[in-house]
């Protein structure tokens, strides 16, 4: 999919590559700022990430901080809520930290075939 920046806002986008991550994987609230082209803005994700409650279709307990750590755990009704989201896909946390984080990082830089907006 191709999008023009008038056709969507910056939390669209946002949402738009969450949903893109795998199960089983996890990505950054940098690595997302940096593929939408706002480098310096991994606050604002994850500002958009405390409002994709609203969307069943963006799986945002796959964002994790730069070092993987569940820092929006709170924000999915319980405080378990994210950790139990991800061992059901298979990815293993410990003292809210993704076990093996480097090998289950999904870069969207990479992994998308083409910038999409």
């Amino acid at each position: 999919m191709n999008y023009s920046d008038q056709t969507l806002g910056f939390f669209d986008k946002v949402y738009e590559v969450v949903r893109h991550i795998p199960e089983g994987k996890v990505t950054t609230y940098g690595a997302i700022a940096r593929y939408i082209g706002s480098g310096g803005s991994s606050r604002m994700v994850g500002w958009a990430m405390n409002g994709a409650g609203r969307f069943p279709d963006v799986p945002a307990h796959r964002v994790v901080n730069r070092i993987g750590l569940l820092t929006g755990k709170m924000h999915f009704g319980s405080s378990t809520a994210m950790q139990q989201m991800l061992e059901a896909e298979g990815v293993e946390v410990k003292d809210d930290k993704v076990v093996a984080f480097k090998e289950l990082l999904w870069e969207p830089t990479i992994e998308l075939d083409e910038y999409m907006f």
